[in-house]
């Protein structure tokens, strides 16, 4: 395997990505060439054919949902502390939509 690919299991594949090494069955038959990008049929057949793991060219480290909402609400609480003095004025202000549009902007990464 080379630093460029990576073993995942079928579960953790998605539509778009690309195979590193060619896909054989038991009897070493090619199911699918190296360089094949994955689809959604190609997948459920896959998993239909009992296929456990793929190799795949640079597949995306796994996400971390809770560090992403702490860094999120950390941004959030930046700006809150940012705007803390604009935001005591009017609420039609400049800065209060600029608040809220940076703050729904933050919440929607």
């Amino acid at each position: 395997m080379t630093p460029a690919e990576d073993t995942i299991d079928i579960d953790d594949a998605s539509e778009g990505m690309v195979l590193a090494q060619d896909l054989r069955d038991a009897g070493g038959g090619v199911l699918l060439p190296a360089g094949a990008t994955l689809s959604a049929s190609s997948l459920a057949s896959l998993r239909r054919r009992g296929i456990e793991q793929i190799q795949v060219v640079g597949a995306a480290p796994p996400v971390d949902e809770a560090a992403v909402r702490a860094e999120r609400e950390r941004q959030c609480a930046r700006l809150e502390h940012l705007f803390r003095r604009s935001l005591s004025g009017a609420p039609a202000s400049a800065s209060a939509v600029l608040y809220e549009r940076l703050l729904a902007y933050r919440r929607s990464c």
